[in-house]
């Protein structure tokens, strides 16, 4: 069974950088479509960016020029280094295997002054 254990998370003044680690186990890390979503208090969970087998990702618009996703299939790891956090990047911070339905027990991000 998947089991996901996210990373990394904590509370930063707008304009500073986190970098988040997601632990994957129970899969074949490296054929994975990895995602990371995050959900603000009293907002849907949204997707934030993807990570794909081949190489290629993917940005919400949101996050675009800020967030890098990126993968190390040795560790089984995958990370998002979050840059110009600004207040409304404040959420709990989830990665997920796509097409699995296990979710991780998230990270808090808290973007304040």
């Amino acid at each position: 069974q998947v089991q996901l254990v996210e990373s990394g998370g904590g509370l930063v003044q707008p304009g500073g950088s986190l970098r988040l680690s997601c632990v994957v186990s129970g899969s074949r890390f490296s054929v994975n479509v990895m995602d990371w979503y995050r959900q603000a208090p009293g907002k849907q969970r949204e997707l934030v960016a993807t990570s794909f087998a081949g190489g290629n990702t993917r940005y919400a618009d949101s996050v675009k020029s800020r967030f890098t996703i990126s993968r190390d299939n040795a560790r089984n790891t995958v990370y998002l280094q979050m840059n110009n956090l600004k207040p409304e990047d404040t959420a709990v911070y989830y990665c997920k295997v796509r097409y699995n339905t296990v979710w991780g027990q998230g990270t808090q991000v808290t973007v304040s002054s």
